[in-house]
C-alpha cells in the first residue's frame, strides 16, 4: 500500500524521512492531491541510470533505422575486437 502524507507532515521530518524505504517511496500530497515523492538515494539513481539506459537504446535504434544497422562483423571490425 502506498505510503501517503500531507506535505504539512514535514514540519516533522524525522517521522517522514523514517517512513522512507529502499522501493517504498513517500508521496506527499498538496491540498489533496499528489505533489512530490520521496525516495531513498538508491532509488532515485536506479531510475536515472535506467532512464539514461533507455534514452541510449532509443537513440541507437534510431540510428539503426535511420542509417541502417551494422553486422557484427562490422561491428568488432569497428572495435578492433578479433575473434582468434
Amino acid at each position: 500500500m502506498p505510503n501517503i502524507k500531507p506535505v504539512s507532515d514535514l514540519r516533522n521530518y524525522n517521522e517522514v524521512l523514517r517512513d522512507i524505504a529502499i522501493g517504498e517511496p513517500v508521496f506527499l500530497t498538496k491540498n489533496g492531491r499528489g505533489r512530490y515523492a520521496l525516495v531513498d538515494i538508491a532509488d532515485y539513481e536506479k531510475m536515472q541510470a535506467t532512464i539514461k539506459l533507455m534514452n541510449d537504446i532509443a537513440k541507437g535504434e534510431k540510428s539503426g533505422k535511420e542509417k541502417g544497422w551494422l553486422s557484427l562483423d562490422e561491428v568488432e571490425v569497428s572495435l578492433e575486437i578479433s575473434n582468434d
